[in-house]
């Protein structure tokens, strides 16, 4: 719109001209626009952002030894009013300015403070300088409007006098002391530490060597496993059938056996028991029938011998005729004689009866579990 001006986010707008409100002699405005008349207003820019100054002055320290102090300055407008009216009122046709001007603030503060510090104070010091050198500044700082955000001193040397480097010296040496004990002692913990290495890696190689020992046992064990795995698996099947066949041949055996039992030797005992009992049957029909035909003939032979007897006699009377026997006593003698043939005949007649009254044995009976007599062999008998 014509007539309205913004200033930028960094930056104070300053409009001149007219009434402006208080002693300041034109408006302020940040942060937002505002409306300009042509002719009648004046609008100029006053930056608020950081600035940058540097200085580098020598001074003289409280030991009459020169040194050459360098420090940077970070400052800016401060963001208040008054602050902005100040710099603005100093520094607005040339705000370049600001940095000349703060440098020599500085330069000033910085050659009083280092005065009253010893050189070792200030090296060993810095904060303490810095923070000295701001609090004498801040007060002229604030008068023309700007604040300090940092002061760092950048360095400071002694112009080649050698005091700052006889200062370091002890330090130095102490510090190369303890930096080659320090490389001392990590050269041995070096030492120590590769040495602890080797020992590890050697132990470590040693298990492992022992461990790949046991892999290959057990994988050689294994392999020799499998490779037997196939004949022994072939053995044991074949003992199983063997075993199989054997159960199997032995069932049959006994599968026959009783077969056989059932079949053959059970009809045979039986068969023999049926011959033994007929036999016996037989034979103690024999044994009646032959008790009773010698019971018969005993009468029978009895009657014929006694009927015989008188002819036996005679006949040993005639083999005595022709016989030349001599008789001592006459006729005693003689009848003597004719007594003992019939005594003698009467002896033979009980020969021939006790022979005969004698009953023939019977035949023998066979045994069950013996061979067989076959039919008529009892009779024939």
């Amino acid at each position: 719109m014509f007539g309205y001006r913004v200033p930028a986010p960094n930056e104070a707008m300053l409009i001149s001209g007219g009434n402006s409100k208080g002693a300041s002699p034109f408006r302020v405005v940040t942060g937002h626009g505002a409306f300009v008349m042509p002719v009648f207003r004046k609008v100029r820019f006053l930056t608020l952002a950081m600035c940058e100054a540097e200085v580098t002055e020598v001074c003289v320290t409280k030991q009459a030894i020169a040194l050459t102090v360098r420090a940077v300055i970070a400052f800016k407008v401060g963001n208040d009013t008054e602050s902005i009216v100040n710099a603005g009122q100093r520094f607005l046709s040339d705000q370049d300015q600001m940095s000349v001007l703060t440098g020599r603030i500085f330069a000033g503060h910085l050659r009083s403070i280092i005065g009253s510090m010893t050189v070792e104070e200030i090296i060993t010091e810095r904060q303490k300088l810095a923070t000295e050198v701001l609090d004498g500044s801040a007060v002229e700082m604030a008068k023309i409007g700007l604040t300090v955000d940092a002061l760092q001193i950048q360095s400071i040397d002694d112009m080649k006098l050698g005091y700052i480097a006889a200062m370091a010296a002890p330090h130095n040496a102490a510090i190369q002391r303890d930096a080659q004990i320090a490389q001392a002692v990590a050269n041995k913990t070096a030492a120590e530490a590769e040495q602890e290495s080797q020992r590890t890696q050697a132990e470590y190689a040693r298990q492992t060597s022992i461990v790949q020992a046991q892999y290959r046992a057990e994988v050689e064990a294994a392999q020799a496993e499998a490779a037997q795995a196939g004949p022994l698996a072939q053995a044991k099947a074949q003992q199983e059938v063997i075993d199989a066949r054997t159960v199997l041949a032995q069932r049959e055996a006994e599968l026959r056996q009783q077969q056989l039992v059932a079949e053959v030797i059970k009809p045979a005992d039986a068969e023999a028991e049926r011959i033994r009992i007929l036999a016996i049957a037989e034979a103690e029909k024999m044994r009646v029938q032959a008790e009773a035909a010698a019971s018969h003939n005993r009468v029978a032979l009895d009657r014929m011998l006694i009927d015989q007897l008188p002819q036996i006699v005679r006949e040993a009377g005639r083999g005595l005729s022709g016989a030349n026997v001599n008789i001592l006593n006459g006729a005693d003698g003689l009848g003597e004689m004719a007594a003992g043939l019939v005594g003698q005949g009467l002896s033979i007649l009980d020969s021939v009866k006790r022979g005969l009254s004698t009953p023939p044995s019977p035949a023998p009976v066979p045994e069950a579990n013996g061979q067989l007599p076959k039919p008529g062999e009892l009779t024939a008998s």
